[in-house]
């Protein structure tokens, strides 16, 4: 089997690129012969295309990239496989990938979002987001790394910390996040809650916005933001040193961080919705808050970012959600069950460290994707 993969390479600490990455590592470590090359790179594709002759071009996207990721392999008569996510509604590119022989996708959730809005189901196999779990494990708390790591967000040792990373945090949940910590009367050791956010023009309007509601909510001086660029290398240090992976998030095909902090040991607080429904166990790797409100549209407008040539209205014959939101009452039990008791905490983490080792790891995840490939479109 000859595999060339189309992704953001070399690799950003994107989601989307990591997701590619890690297949591209697995698959090499299991001695298939593949290639990765950037999706938007045209030439380099098609310098691909002429030597190394895949026997499948996988794109690792969403339903807009289906031009780079699709139609440009098909244009040169290669076999295209997208591996997709969802941002909530699929508005484009129906009759393109419903002609596909397979489309793999990172949960069920996401599968169910392209089917209802009109990509066949026959052909869209789930094929989840691998995880290093040699990289992404759990630490002590004495570690030279995770003390630094601790030091340098300006948390003290004494201090459970509760974490969140995003591109913002708001997207993360981290708004009824605080809104459930304001809740907690009983008393509880003392915490920070620090929220890891990208350095983007609307993050900064974004922050603005957390920062205020924080101090509405009596909290502001227990809640951190902190604005960096990161690496894939930092990243399971800033974990290791949590005591709480906390993102319900509000729109979630996968949950790669969810993930990445149960390999590393720690409990999380998500939502019982979407992707997490995949990843998570609700009361043994996680707390999972039941859905409190649903964002729903009736109509958008679209334009030439979905393919369309010029800005096009849609109305909805039935509404589409867009957006939810966790239950704040369960978010603030998970926590306070989780402050409290440490012994709660490890047993969590412990099953977390688990289930990714054994279901998330990325050799794993390469394994299936052969196996689905060899399944689906009989190529060995």
């Amino acid at each position: 089997m000859k595999v060339l993969l189309l992704y953001d390479y070399p690799a950003s600490p994107s989601g989307l690129a990591t997701q590619g990455d890690l297949l591209y590592r697995g698959l090499k470590e299991l001695n298939v012969e593949v290639h990765a090359v950037h999706f938007e790179s045209e030439l380099e594709k098609e310098w691909y295309y002429h030597w190394f002759k895949p026997d499948v071009v996988v794109g690792i996207g969403y339903w807009g990239h289906t031009p780079k990721i699709v139609l440009h392999p098909q244009q040169h008569n290669m076999l295209a496989v997208p591996w997709l996510v969802a941002d909530g509604y699929i508005a484009n590119y129906q009759e393109v990938l419903n002609a596909l022989p397979l489309i793999l996708v990172t949960s069920n959730w996401v599968k169910e979002m392209y089917v209802r809005d009109g990509i066949r189901p026959e052909n869209i196999l789930v094929l989840p987001v691998g995880c290093d779990t040699e990289t992404f494990r759990p630490r002590l708390k004495t570690d030279p790394k995770v003390l630094a790591a601790r030091a340098a967000l300006g948390v003290s040792p004494d201090e459970l910390l509760i974490l969140t990373v995003g591109g913002d945090a708001a997207s993360k949940g981290g708004r009824e996040v605080m809104q459930a910590l304001a809740q907690i009367k009983v008393p509880v050791p003392s915490w920070t809650y620090l929220c890891k956010v990208w350095p983007q023009p609307r993050t900064e309007v974004q922050n603005a916005y957390d920062l205020q509601l924080a101090e509405e909510l009596g909290i502001g001086s227990k809640v951190k933001y902190v604005t960096n660029v990161m690496s894939r290398q930092f990243a399971p240090y800033l974990l290791a040193a949590c005591d709480i992976y906390a993102a319900p998030s509000r729109l979630e095909g996968f949950g790669m961080l969810q993930v990445e902090a149960g390999a590393c040991g720690k409990p999380v607080i998500g939502i019982h919705a979407m992707g997490m429904l995949d990843t998570l166990v609700h009361g043994e790797t996680a707390f999972l808050a039941e859905v409190g409100e649903r964002i729903v549209l009736h109509e958008t407008t679209l334009g030439s970012e979905s393919g369309f040539e010029e800005n096009r209205k849609i109305v909805f014959e039935v509404p589409r959600t867009v957006d939810y939101r966790a239950n704040v009452s369960d978010i603030r039990d998970g926590l306070e069950e989780l402050l409290l008791d440490e012994n709660k905490r490890e047993s969590m983490g412990e099953a977390g460290r688990k289930r990714v080792v054994e279901h998330f790891n990325y050799k794993v995840v390469a394994s299936k994707f052969i196996a689905l490939i060899n399944e689906k479109l009989g190529i060995y």
